[in-house]
């Protein structure tokens, strides 16, 4: 009977130690998971920060500017900034779409990627469809906030934004919000647009989750309104779900 009793208490005693024991191993992981997902933040705030000094200007001569950004790395190929965000970043193009999913602006690994150019656009903008790609992230980095147009009051009040490029400016107009696959070739298969969106736009108002129907209306009517750039990021709706924005590619213009 005290050998029962002896050995109840030792397994007791076991069991407490291996459940402490886990407890600490848990909370060291939580801890450890929680700072490194800090330092992930973090470096985005730091890359950011030092690439905002070489930030070009829309409407200007901005070779020197683009000059500094090529000399960090020669695939910087535009910068964009959407008014009402936090988004204000170069873009990239890589060897392919893998490029710059892992990797920052300075070459160096990163999980939270780099904002960047299908690799099947052309890196001067000059086709009718370009496709950009970026990580969604918390705290408002890198595309993180496109899922803010996915509210329709934020929607109808940001619309605008700004492309530049070495040799010319683009002003931009948000006019549709969709949510989609990953595998949807309408969005992701920029080729089928370079010489005519007609498509892409019947698919866009039957799919949208939101339209500006006047800036619809005016796409194709005129150079002004013959550019589309799509914006895509992860959404958690559901598996491989997609949030894309898409606005049209207006000439600069300082009055307009």
């Amino acid at each position: 009977m005290d050998v029962s009793r002896i050995f109840l208490k030792a397994a007791n005693s076991l069991l407490s130690a291996v459940i402490i024991l886990f407890l600490v191993i848990a909370g060291a992981y939580s801890g450890y998971a929680l700072w490194d997902n800090m330092q992930v933040y973090a470096a985005v705030d730091d890359i950011q920060s030092q690439l905002l000094k070489y930030k070009p200007t829309p409407g200007e001569d901005n070779g020197p500017t683009f000059e500094e950004l090529r000399a960090i790395n020669p695939d910087v190929c535009a910068w964009i900034t959407l008014d009402g965000t936090k988004v204000d970043y170069p873009i990239l193009q890589g060897e392919d779409n893998l490029t710059y999913i892992n990797k920052d602006v300075y070459g160096n690994f990163a999980l939270s990627g780099s904002i960047f150019l299908d690799v099947n656009c052309d890196r001067a903008f000059q086709e009718k469809y370009a496709l950009l790609y970026g990580h969604h992230m918390a705290e408002h980095k890198m595309f993180g906030d496109l899922d803010l147009y996915e509210k329709q009051k934020f929607f109808d009040k940001n619309r605008t934004g700004t492309l530049v490029l070495p040799d010319r400016s683009y002003k931009l107009e948000i006019f549709a919000c969709i949510k989609t696959s990953a595998n949807e070739d309408n969005i992701f298969i920029p080729q089928k647009w370079q010489e005519n969106t007609d498509g892409l736009l019947k698919f866009t108002e039957k799919n949208a989750m939101y339209i500006h129907q006047d800036t619809m209306k005016k796409i194709g009517t005129s150079k002004n309104y013959s550019q589309i750039l799509a914006m895509s990021t992860c959404s958690s709706d559901y598996t491989d779900a997609r949030t894309v924005i898409l606005a049209v590619m207006k000439p600069y213009s300082p009055e307009k």
